[in-house]
């Protein structure tokens, strides 16, 4: 394996320590996934250079012209305070000519706006639910079509921000409610899309032309309340009480229908190359009692903490923590392989 000079670009608040010893889970937790990266690259020979990243670009060519990286490792998720905007820092990763890891920049574009998605989908026969935007400074009104329950979420933001039990809405009331909730505490245009009751599915797939999926993995609940929808809120993905408390498990999906497995590969790799994703994803289903899947959402550069669903659900496939940033970063390395014959 080739030593390479890796520059990892993380938001300025999560530049990780070289040391977490004595340090507690809570403090660490805000940067784990990046001292988990940071610090695997070094253990496996890189020189691995941690930049913090908020709103000035400039940074970013400075560093690239002091380091000589032969790889940006991207672990942004915003710019700016506002998370649309990552897509533009690869973008100026692409005009410097600079590799990076990760999703390109119309693959975010595309994938970051869930309802553009939706409808790249549909018109692929890739099925999800049903959906509308409520954009904010309009009224909310839900055409008769659009069936309760609904889910109403950010139509930009990841990571289940603003997600929570009472995201699930069952009346007219309560999706207007839902809906102002949306535009005041996140500041974006809403969506509301049907519900589906069923198993949690995740798929991990890794590559550029060539795509490797992982294992199917799923997220259960054992002691979840009695008539609660069974979502990842916000709590469920960043509250280790909570997650304890509703007993979050996650790991393989057993028990699939049968051909349910070959189906879900094949959806999910559609899907990746409808959305012109690169690099590593995942992609979020839902799959009904009857064994119909719907594809919820694609998520491009999504968690690589070592004890996230992308990394469980290598290391299940035979593919370790190390591997598993080995072939990110030379997933990156290809992808723009023509600029160094250019140059």
């Amino acid at each position: 394996m080739k030593k390479r000079r890796v520059l990892v670009l993380v938001h300025e608040d999560l530049v990780p320590p070289d040391d977490i010893r004595g340090l507690d889970g809570k403090t660490v937790q805000p940067f784990k996934t990046e001292y988990d990266v940071v610090s695997t690259l070094r253990n496996m020979g890189h020189m691995a250079v941690p930049l913090g990243v908020l709103s000035d670009l400039g940074v970013i060519r400075n560093t690239i012209r002091e380091v000589k990286p032969h790889i940006a490792f991207n672990m942004l998720e915003e710019f700016h305070g506002v998370a649309l905007y990552d897509q533009h820092v690869v973008s100026y990763l692409e005009l410097l000519r600079q590799p990076y890891t990760g999703c390109n920049p119309r693959g975010l574009t595309l994938a970051h706006d869930k309802a553009l998605s939706k409808k790249l989908l549909a018109f692929h026969r890739i099925p999800g639910p049903r959906f509308k935007v409520f954009p904010i400074g309009r009224k909310t009104r839900r055409p008769a079509s659009l069936k309760f329950p609904l889910l109403v979420k950010s139509l930009t933001e990841d990571a289940s921000r603003g997600i929570s039990q009472a995201s699930v809405v069952a009346s007219d009331e309560k999706l207007i409610e839902r809906v102002a909730f949306v535009h005041r505490t996140i500041g974006t245009d809403a969506i509301a899309e049907q519900y589906i009751e069923g198993r949690e599915l995740y798929m991990g797939i890794l590559g550029n032309q060539r795509l490797t999926t992982l294992p199917i993995w799923e997220l259960r609940f054992t002691k979840l309340p009695e008539g609660a929808p069974a979502i990842a809120t916000e709590k469920v993905k960043w509250d280790e009480k909570y997650q304890e408390q509703i007993g979050v498990e996650t790991g393989p999906a057993v028990d699939l229908p049968e051909g349910a497995g070959a189906r879900i590969v094949n959806l999910c790799k559609r899907a990746y190359r409808v959305l012109g994703l690169s690099g590593y994803a995942r992609m979020d289903m839902r799959m009904t009692e009857s064994g119909k899947i719907y594809l919820i959402e694609a998520n491009p550069n999504p968690q690589l903490a070592h004890d996230e669903e992308l990394a469980e659900s290598a290391a299940h496939a035979g593919i370790d923590y190390e591997a598993l940033l080995q072939r990110i970063v030379n997933l990156g390395l290809a992808f723009r392989a023509h600029w160094r014959e250019a140059q």
